[in-house]
């Protein structure tokens, strides 16, 4: 018997200690919204999928098939992070960045 998404909802919950409540105002839905995901009574839609992989770290991967590890490794999101705030720099500032990462790469290793 496979697992649904619904599940996997509350999964998420109980492994961050959540309330109900707690775990709706996280993600900005009501009380009764989660419950009902939880009792499989409503659907888990793109908009809730999103909230929930963004506020707790969420792999989104894992939590529409099952696939993988339930979290985000820490590093994955400073890495994402990082491409799309360079992605939104003009093309002089991408380069300079890319000079300060080799300069930096260069102290590390001589450590």
């Amino acid at each position: 018997m496979s697992i649904t998404i619904n599940q996997r909802v509350k999964q998420i919950r109980t492994a961050l200690n959540l309330s109900q409540a707690k775990f709706a105002t996280a993600i900005s839905i009501s009380n009764s919204h989660i419950a009902g995901i939880e009792l499989e009574h409503r659907k888990v839609n793109d908009r809730i999928i999103r909230l929930i992989c963004i506020t707790f770290n969420v792999n989104e991967n894992w939590l529409k098939s099952g696939e993988g590890d339930m979290f985000k490794n820490p590093a994955d999101t400073k890495f994402e992070m990082a491409m799309n705030v360079f992605k939104e720099l003009n093309p002089d500032y991408q380069e300079f960045v890319l000079k300060q990462i080799d300069e930096l790469l260069k102290i590390q290793n001589k450590k």
